[in-house]
């Protein structure tokens, strides 16, 4: 795996949550999910379904203060391999995970490397939050996946707009080719609540 510029240091759960969230804080959401730079697609050989675009998460909880990061992510998923970049608003790789059938690996800004049985826990020390890693490989390209669904909504040509899965309530807009453009994710554990918003790069032969 190529070693990633250590521009921001991840050492740990606490620091590097620490230094992606005061990095992202000088960004406000619009001008991250509008613009910011995103890192290059992930090179690779076969096909795979590849995908660029920003993310920001927000996580509020009474008593706390709210956290809030944002910053760019590169996708590629062969279907037996996933690899996603996780970056700042700058575009500077601070992490990547690679997703296998049997294992995660997480490696860090600084080249060292963890491993855990699925990757939501990965991200979650990246991002301060965990995200449903196994159930975007479907929602990305406009499925909702295995397991059971409620309240699905669809549009005129019979794709996802709304559902709930695994405890999340989806939004799913802005369909190119690929999946949609944009998706909304929210999710309460107890008292705790979790925002995520996904804005895709989009393909020029978009049809909404």
């Amino acid at each position: 795996m190529t070693r990633i510029r250590p521009v921001f240091s991840i050492t740990a759960p606490s620091i590097g949550r620490r230094r992606l969230l005061g990095a992202a804080g000088a960004f406000t959401l619009m001008a991250v999910l509008a613009g910011c730079a995103t890192p290059d697609r992930i090179a690779g050989e076969g096909s795979a379904f590849e995908r660029t675009g920003r993310f920001a998460v927000n996580v509020s909880e009474p008593g706390r203060a709210p956290e809030a990061v944002q910053g760019a992510f590169a996708w590629r998923d062969t279907g037996s391999v996933l690899r996603l970049d996780l970056a700042n608003p700058l575009g500077t790789t601070l992490a990547r995970i690679e997703v296998r059938p049997d294992r995660a690996v997480l490696e860090h800004a600084d080249g060292s490397t963890e491993t855990a049985a699925h990757a939501d826990a990965l991200v979650e020390q990246v991002l301060g939050a965990a995200l449903p890693v196994a159930n975007l490989r479907h929602w990305l390209q406009g499925r909702t996946g295995s397991g059971p669904v409620t309240a699905l909504q669809q549009d005129a040509r019979g794709r996802p707009e709304s559902f709930t899965q695994e405890g999340w309530q989806l939004r799913l807009t802005r369909y190119d080719a690929l999946g949609p453009g944009l998706l909304r994710l929210e999710r309460r554990d107890g008292a705790r609540q979790i925002s995520v918003r996904l804005a895709l790069d989009t393909q020029a032969d978009s049809a909404r």
